[in-house]
């Protein structure tokens, strides 16, 4: 198996559920393509951690373009997120780190 590293992984030990959480924040446009990307990279270690933990084990990607764009189906993929998730807070997470990294160059 592939060295795969997620962002976030909550382990749920009473309900027995893991969940991997995968942030990526893409210079281009192209944000199906990358939330593709992170779901068929992780199913190699979410099959490992439901062998190895015997928990139920799902991946969600949280894709925001650096210019805010988000995909339709995000609020779908947040809402699984235990918490309290805005997806504006994110999306202003995403524009001042941009705009961070413009003001560097």
């Amino acid at each position: 198996m592939t060295a795969n590293k997620p962002d976030i992984i909550i382990k749920d030990k009473k309900k027995k559920n893991c969940i991997i959480i995968d942030v990526a924040v893409p210079s281009k446009r192209n944000t199906s393509v990358k939330i593709s990307e992170k779901l068929s990279k992780y199913k190699d270690l979410e099959i490992e951690i439901s062998r190895t933990w015997g928990m139920k084990t799902e991946t969600i990607p949280v894709v925001i373009g650096a210019l805010g764009l988000m995909k339709r189906g995000i609020v779908k993929f947040t809402n699984r997120i235990p918490g309290n998730i805005s997806i504006y807070e994110i999306q202003k997470t995403a524009l001042l780190g941009t705009a961070h990294i413009l003001r560097m160059k």
